[in-house]
């Protein structure tokens, strides 16, 4: 049986889960913006968890029970997301939380996690806020957003590419993703030529573009998300800068490059996994094979990070044991060591919840593709 992979709805099918009527018995959650400007990354991280998790279900789950996902659409709203973990938490019962989406979506629910000692694995997010200091119950699965930016940045000055324009959402998650642009440009002796904030909910690219147009800026690093990034980009083009667009792996899906359209080709859109179609790292092979045998298609980026999301989750499951609470998981993700993923090694201690560090560049090719 497949995964019961049901967006907010079906409360006959939740209700005989819990009860153990022939559905599945490990009730995990998970609320993501579905909906909204980041939609199609969602959909290509989920997608991901999907391939692993119906795998292990058709095998028979985990120590015998399956996995059942429940997802609800936040809409990338951080108001809803913290209302759906509480109905999630309090109300479902659910044993995790799971792959949300948003930096002050995930902070949002951080106290719902700490009140009721859930743990949620592999948030959508490099922010450092939920690296350090650690928080109990969140556990990492991917490097940080700091690290991305900063490698961009030294990734440019090195390519003798000196005027270079940062813009970011007047949020969390923007501000963790200039800090790492700060330490970046500071490393290579440089300044930006133009820094300036927009508004996440209403943005007005128009003014920023002039500026940047005007700066004769050479690279734009964009700490943003989705159609904000897309709609940005339009701005530049309209206002006569040509300057290379950079941004960060939160837009590495396939469902973005596809927004950008014609602006797409030579977008630098820094990962967090390695190359997906590079079979060489066992977790690659693995999800490809997942995928063909499931008449998927590609997988991106996106997927992969949802992919191992889920190797993580399932481990946590099977180390809590044939009768798992919320504090057995949290246990047993915390005394992960050296976890191989497939390529990749995975530690959680009680001082880290980092889990990987892995930081890479690439560029969308006129295929539109991501090439390394």
């Amino acid at each position: 049986m497949n995964t019961t992979w049901k967006q907010w709805g079906t409360a006959t099918v939740l209700a005989a889960a819990l009860c153990g009527m022939g559905h599945a018995q490990l009730l995990i959650g998970q609320t993501a913006g579905y909906s909204g400007q980041v939609a199609a990354g969602v959909k290509e991280t989920s997608d991901g968890a999907k391939l692993f998790i119906d795998a292990v279900n058709a095998k028979g789950g985990v120590n015998g029970q399956k996995i059942e996902l429940v997802s609800m659409d936040d809409k990338f709203d951080p108001k809803l997301a913290a209302e759906n973990a509480r109905v999630l938490i309090e109300d479902k019962n659910v044993l995790a939380m799971f792959l949300t989406r948003g930096t002050p979506h995930t902070e949002a629910m951080s106290p719902l996690l700490d009140k009721h000692g859930v743990v949620l694995v592999g948030p959508s997010t490099g922010a450092m806020v939920l690296h350090q200091p650690v928080r109990k119950n969140i556990f990492n699965v991917r490097a940080t957003y700091q690290r991305e930016a900063e490698k961009a940045m030294t990734h440019l000055a090195s390519m003798g590419i000196t005027r270079i324009a940062v813009m970011y959402a007047d949020d969390s998650f923007g501000a963790d993703g200039v800090t790492g642009a700060q330490k970046g440009l500071a490393a290579s002796k440089l300044t930006a030529v133009v820094l300036e904030k927009f508004d996440r909910a209403k943005p007005d690219f128009a003014p920023i573009a002039a500026k940047v147009a005007k700066a004769q800026a050479q690279a734009v690093l964009m700490v943003a998300s989705g159609s904000a990034v897309v709609d940005a980009g339009t701005a530049l083009r309209a206002a006569g800068s040509g300057a290379q667009i950079v941004t960060l792996s939160n837009n590495a899906s396939g469902g973005f490059i596809k927004s950008l359209g014609p602006n797409a080709r030579g977008v630098i859109v820094t990962q967090v996994y390695p190359n997906e179609r590079a079979v060489t790292y066992g977790m690659v092979k693995e999800a490809q094979e997942l995928a063909k045998a499931k008449g998927v298609g590609d997988i991106s980026p996106a997927m992969l990070e949802g992919f191992a999301a889920a190797k993580v989750l399932v481990e946590g499951l099977k180390r809590a044991g044939p009768k798992p609470t919320r504090e057995k998981i949290q246990a047993a993700l915390e005394g992960i060591r050296k976890l191989d993923l497939g390529g990749l090694e995975l530690s959680y201690s009680p001082d880290d919840h980092t889990g990987l560090d892995f930081a890479d560049l690439s560029i969308i090719g006129t295929d539109g593709k991501f090439r390394r």
